[in-house]
């Protein structure tokens, strides 16, 4: 038991080149320090007055072999033992201790505690393996570092107690709760370990390699389903009223022989807003007045006229369809070059999507002087009214879809009967990077 105070033991303590000196109380009783250490256990003495240390080598190469602090007297209240103990173990003490207690073989650390493996083996030849369950080895790599993301306990707690994200579960955080709410799949993320590979030089790693990843693997995985976002009505004037028909389509394009659902078709559906323009530019295959444009699975339509509201607002669009063009291929062999999806207005059900995107704009919010001026503010937008397929109603929690031509999605542990919520995951391309090259991700 060592009464120095902490700037007398770091004076004590020595430098690289010039070795440590003995502190006076070194050589106490092993009587003596049994009875002070008690009294420390039961708080007999202030915080910091006394610590108790391990008898190694003062002149040690490691400085961390200079007679490390093994407990140190802190009164703090704790969540099991309450008011009992009065010391609290350095981690350098418990870590090895604990993983041989334990069982653990292997103790995979970063690069930090590589000067801190001989005093981790340390600790456990002194107790001796015969009263441990194993002696374990402690190895060393590389930190993970990618882009737009920051693993630092503290500043993610930070996050979560000034309710800057829902919780340690938000779907934008990188912790495995938040990743799995937000759709990861653990394939994904295996396959991204695989490919980072070990190391033990510090490097960092691009996000587009994760997101890449988890593309592929969801386009493998993921049913493909129909849902609009921010829907705009559409009405088929010559569709024969009350008329329902229900399409066979399939999960998987190409797997044409796969799972399939039943989607219902009607006179009246919804299509993307973004979908349609009044005045389009060139090259806009998809809907405007007097153009044709395939709704898949479907049928072909034309826009006839635009229903607007007292602002000028589009409100619905009046088309007709070619009853002649049967799942969207005409008969006449005429070139249809756009493909929308929708859903039937008549039985969509209705869903809140959250759209998320990367929580940092900055590429290393590590490296700010202030992390929280890096986050994104657009790293989640809330839709509400948004229409899915009526195959999505039963859809179960942190299950997978690709809604087609939007992204892949994640049904959120939020949702319920009734009330659907779902997750983007991720988009189907790096817009992202797109925007980045053009200037606009700022």
């Amino acid at each position: 038991v060592c009464d120095l105070t902490a700037e007398e033991i770091r004076q004590y303590r020595g430098t690289l080149t010039e070795p440590g000196k003995d502190s006076p109380y070194r050589n106490r009783s092993v009587e003596e320090n049994l009875d002070l250490f008690a009294r420390m256990k039961a708080g007999e003495f202030p915080d910091g007055s006394r610590t108790l240390r391990a008898k190694i080598d003062m002149a040690s190469a490691n400085l961390n072999l200079r007679d490390p602090i093994m407990y140190r007297i802190v009164h703090a209240h704790h969540h099991r033992t309450g008011d009992e103990w009065c010391i609290y173990p350095m981690y350098d003490f418990a870590h090895g201790l604990s993983d041989a207690i334990e069982g653990v073989t292997h103790s995979v650390c970063t690069l930090e505690f590589v000067n801190h493996r001989p005093l981790y083996h340390w600790f456990i030849d002194a107790v001796g393996e015969e009263r441990l369950k194993s002696h374990p080895q402690q190895i060393e790599f590389a930190k993970l570092i990618i882009t737009y993301m920051l693993f630092s306990k503290r500043k993610l707690k930070q996050l979560v107690e000034e309710k800057r994200v829902s919780g340690w579960d938000d779907p934008r955080m990188p912790t495995l709760a938040g990743l799995r709410r937000r759709g990861y799949t653990a394939s994904a993320l295996r396959a991204f370990c695989e490919r980072v590979g070990v190391s033990t030089r510090d490097s960092v790693v691009d996000v587009s390699l994760l997101e890449h990843t988890l593309r592929e693997d969801l386009n493998a995985s993921s049913p493909r389903v129909m849902a609009v976002l921010r829907p705009l009505e559409l009405e088929i004037e010559n569709w024969p009223a009350g008329k329902v028909e229900w399409i066979e389509a399939p999960y998987d394009p190409e797997k044409p022989d796969g799972a399939k659902r039943k989607v219902p078709f009607s006179g009246r559906v919804f299509i993307e807003r973004d979908d349609f323009m009044e005045d389009p530019p060139k090259k806009f295959f998809r809907l405007a007045p007097g153009t044709e444009v395939r709704l898949r699975w479907a049928t072909v339509i034309k826009c006839t006229r635009v229903v607007k509201d007292a602002s000028g607002a589009i409100t619905k669009l009046i088309c007709t369809y070619d009853p002649d063009a049967v799942g969207g291929q005409p008969k006449d062999g005429r070139k249809i070059k756009g493909t929308i999806h929708w859903v039937s207005a008549g039985h969509a059900k209705t869903a809140e999507v959250r759209l998320y995107d990367r929580l940092f704009k900055d590429e290393n919010p590590t490296h700010a002087e202030n992390f929280l001026d890096t986050l994104n503010p657009n790293s989640l937008e809330r839709l509400e009214g948004c229409k899915v397929e009526p195959s999505l109603e039963s859809a179960k929690s942190l299950e997978r879809f690709q809604f087609e031509r939007l992204g892949y999605f994640c049904v959120d542990s939020d949702s319920g009967p009734g009330a659907l919520v779902f997750n983007r995951t991720i988009t189907l391309k790096d817009t992202w990077g797109a925007m980045v090259q053009k200037g606009k991700a700022d």
